[in-house]
């Protein structure tokens, strides 16, 4: 076989089964293991898959830079936004990642909603300029351009003296197998230890980000209160993530 036709196959099933499982390719392809992981290898460097331990997993599209990011699903962050947006009490202090549904998150806040939000994304921040009762809280740190979020020990050190009732989390990739992921690791480090500073905190999923995966965990589905999703209800990954966490429509 053409390593031109098993690369199709790959892919393959890779769309049709969300997944690969490069033992049951192997077997299925008549291939040695080690032929299908440098294959594997090779796609995930073109950006294609994303290697996991045992095979590899659907890469996450909210991996593009800030930019381009803000022109995927935007009617599904849009819903998203709005169901998560109904999860802040009047008078509460919210952590609200950084990236494009947490910007979503900051125009859906309602005009009238007296609360404190706290971020480390300059975006978020100047977004909520305008909003007449919401007090704006920025931690600093070292601006990570990718995401336009505050990372690293300074952006951690700061969260350290914050106390919220809710975490809005953003992540790249919400995976029944991978768990919660994202694509750079001071960046996970940060979302960690945000994740830690809040009582409950609720992942904001689109639709994209539902059964894909990035490199870096960032905490475990043990440690949220539950997913906010527009992905279909019925589909696999959703039903799947059911069995780990609380998956909250949106």
């Amino acid at each position: 076989m053409l390593a031109a036709e098993r690369r199709d196959l790959l892919l393959a099933t890779l769309r049709r089964d969300g997944k690969i499982v490069a033992k049951t390719a192997a077997a299925e392809l008549g291939l040695s293991e080690d032929s299908i992981r440098r294959d594997l290898r090779e796609l995930a460097a073109e950006g294609l898959c994303q290697r996991v331990y045992g095979g590899a997993l659907p890469v996450s599209p909210a991996v593009a830079d800030y930019a381009g990011r803000r022109q995927v699903a935007v009617a599904g962050k849009e819903r998203v936004a709005a169901a998560a947006v109904r999860l802040i009490d009047p008078g509460s202090t919210v952590i609200l990642d950084g990236g494009t549904t947490a910007l979503a998150v900051a125009a859906a806040l309602p005009p009238d909603l007296r609360c404190t939000v706290v971020t480390h994304s300059p975006t978020v921040a100047t977004a909520l300029v305008e909003h007449p009762f919401a007090d704006v809280i920025v931690l600093g740190g070292r601006l990570f351009k990718h995401s336009a979020v505050t990372s690293g020990a300074a952006t951690v050190e700061a969260a350290q003296h914050v106390s919220a009732d809710l975490f809005l989390l953003g992540v790249t990739g919400i995976h029944p197998d991978a768990g919660l992921t994202t694509g750079d690791p001071d960046e996970a480090a940060t979302k960690r230890a945000l994740t830690a500073r809040a009582a409950e905190t609720y992942v904001l999923g689109s639709s994209e980000k539902v059964g894909a995966a990035s490199p870096f965990r960032v905490v475990g589905f043990d440690d949220v209160a539950g997913v906010v999703t527009d992905a279909d209800p019925a589909s696999d990954v959703v039903r799947a993530l059911r069995e780990h966490v609380r998956v909250l429509p949106a």
